[in-house]
């Protein structure tokens, strides 16, 4: 049953649902990803993510969801009709002057957004909505050992040692199976907790050579905050280099790559095939969960005759198929 204000992709399935994997499985974690590729499953409208439960319980659990929601979408209706205004008014210069002491319509519109970011942090910690999830892009070709390799350190790996506790990874769109993205989620309990997220994102850099998309708040999926939002509000709490600094990052993926023997860099290994394309920071974290981007072909899917293609017609979402979802 879905929270009240809590998207449906947000809310783990039920326990009926074939691609989740938890503790009390009947198949190891390995089996588990061997067997269901994302780059492999379609979503009909009925498996849109493959899901992974550590079986650790969250360092602490939402609430107020309902209230924090109401509050928020109030807060960026207010926010979206400030910053159309701002674009209307013909007293707000296209650009600043010095002298005269006038902000551009760039400056004032990224002020506002920056209040209202400040506004959602506090609407969410004093509600006590403060989930979110590490978003990580990666091309179909090299999802599935990506996916494999989050999926078996959550669960014993160096992911286990953080506060992460559960991972998803979106499937293929029913009209393209092999040129998309798909987005990975890795679920933290408290988003603004800057040390635990911080390690987290120290762990799949260092760890796994993967450079996540940024860092979003469950709230801001709940209420339609997305980079493409009107409000122009930024849709990802952290970027990766207000966690840690570029330099560093770039040491810790040499580091990474450092470890990979020098004939897999030739022929690579498994382990090098695992990492995920470096993130630019401004990519946008609402790509639909296998969008159409340009991608190597990967592994294309044996399809029935068309009499008995499940997956013939129709049509994600932010959500399964129609909008992207995180």
């Amino acid at each position: 049953m879905t929270a009240k204000g809590v998207k449906p992709e947000d809310e783990e399935p039920q326990d009926s649902y074939p691609y989740m994997w938890s503790p009390d499985s009947d198949i190891p974690i390995s089996e588990f990803a061997s067997k269901h590729k994302p780059s492999m499953i379609q979503d009909d409208g009925t498996k849109p993510w493959i899901w992974v439960q550590s079986g650790r319980t969250p360092t602490r659990k939402d609430e107020n969801v309902a209230e924090a929601v109401e509050e928020a979408t109030s807060l960026l209706e207010e926010v979206k009709t400030k910053v159309q205004k701002i674009q209307d008014d013909p007293d707000i210069p296209l650009r600043s002057n010095k002298k005269k002491g006038t902000k551009s319509k760039k400056e004032t519109r990224e002020l506002e957004q920056a209040q209202a970011s400040e506004k959602l942090k506090e609407i969410s910690t004093r509600q006590g909505y403060v989930s979110g999830k590490m978003l990580v892009f990666c091309p179909n070709e090299r999802v599935d050992i990506t996916w494999k390799n989050v999926a078996e350190s959550l669960l014993e790996g160096p992911l286990s040692k953080t506060t992460a506790y559960l991972a998803k990874v979106a499937t293929c769109p029913i009209n393209d199976t092999h040129n998309s993205q798909h987005i990975i989620c890795i679920y933290v309990p408290d988003v603004y907790d800057q040390a635990a997220v911080t390690e987290v994102l120290r762990v799949l850099v260092r760890q796994h050579g993967i450079t996540p998309n940024g860092v979003k708040s469950n709230l801001y999926t709940s209420i339609g905050l997305d980079s493409k939002h009107p409000s122009g509000i930024q849709s990802t709490v952290w970027k990766n280099t207000a966690l840690i600094p570029d330099a560093e990052l770039k040491a810790l993926k040499g580091e990474y790559f450092d470890e990979i023997p020098t004939d897999a860099k030739v022929a690579p290994s498994s382990k090098a095939k695992e990492v995920a394309p470096t993130a630019a920071e401004g990519v946008s974290d609402d790509v639909k969960p296998a969008s159409k981007v340009k991608a190597k072909s990967g592994p294309k899917l044996k399809r029935k005759a068309a009499a008995d293609d499940p997956f013939a017609s129709d049509s994600e979402s932010d959500e399964p198929k129609k909008k992207a979802r995180k």
